[in-house]
């Protein structure tokens, strides 16, 4: 992994005004995050994981702190919810295709991009489906499509698999995976589930509950590509272990 960091975050802290001083989401949080790494954000409800995404997205202020990309350059940020959030009344291709319409792009260059990546997420054969007729998984694959197409430097992904059966939801990590080993994106994402978390990122971080603070920066030193067989093994039984600690 390279050593130069893409993101640097120092000291940002989030208070939301409230009636009783302000409700306090995050205290000085402080990481860097390498090009082309894929960090999950693990941390009980209400530790500020989600604030935390809103922050780097540019779709709230911190309070306190600064993050910076790069050398100081405004990036280009991807960012999928836990609910997919697509247009009903428009088909697979044209909710992937809808970011190149705003930019304007040529007609012919964004159908050809949007091809491209209804192939990477496995959505061949569907591409004129509306949303109401698509399963969660691959409603949020759309989702993931729409938010990579304009090649953003940075993916922030907020649970994207939250409101999935368990089943599905395991199959969107190898999904997930192969679409991150594909395009190699640096990746943030936030998550509840300490398997979800081992099974995709580099590395975890561990917040307390709230205010959020960083109680645990573990580098995930499992082989890529990751088989679905991973998670049986007593490398991540031991991983699984610690990070289950220090969330509770």
């Amino acid at each position: 992994m390279p050593h130069t960091p893409i993101l640097t975050i120092r000291n940002l802290s989030a208070v939301f005004p409230n009636d009783n001083g302000g409700l306090h989401a995050l205290d000085n949080i402080s990481f860097n995050v390498a090009p082309r790494e894929f960090v999950c954000v693990l941390g009980p409800s209400g530790s500020g994981k989600t604030t935390l995404l809103r922050i780097l997205a540019g779709l709230i202020p911190p309070t306190s702190g600064s993050f910076t990309f790069g050398r100081g350059e405004q990036p280009s940020i991807g960012m999928v919810f836990q609910q997919a959030t697509l247009m009903p009344w428009r088909t697979v291709v044209e909710n992937i295709k809808l970011p190149l319409e705003v930019e304007k792009m040529d007609e012919a260059a964004a159908r050809k991009k949007t091809n491209e990546m209804i192939e990477l997420v496995g959505l061949k054969g569907f591409e004129d489906s509306l949303p109401r007729d698509l399963s969660g998984g691959m409603a949020q694959r759309v989702a993931i499509a729409r938010a990579l197409i304009h090649d953003p430097d940075l993916l922030l992904l907020d649970e994207p698999f939250a409101s999935l059966d368990a089943l599905t939801r395991e199959r969107m990590w190898t999904e997930l995976s192969h679409i991150w080993q594909a395009r190699q994106k640096t990746v943030i994402m936030v998550t509840h589930s300490i398997n979800e978390s081992l099974f995709l990122a580099d590395r975890v971080l561990v917040l307390t509950q709230r205010p959020g603070k960083i109680k645990m920066d573990m580098p995930v030193d499992l082989p890529r590509p990751r088989k679905d067989e991973i998670r049986y093994t007593s490398q991540f039984g031991k991983l699984a272990k610690k990070l289950r600690g220090a969330i509770e």
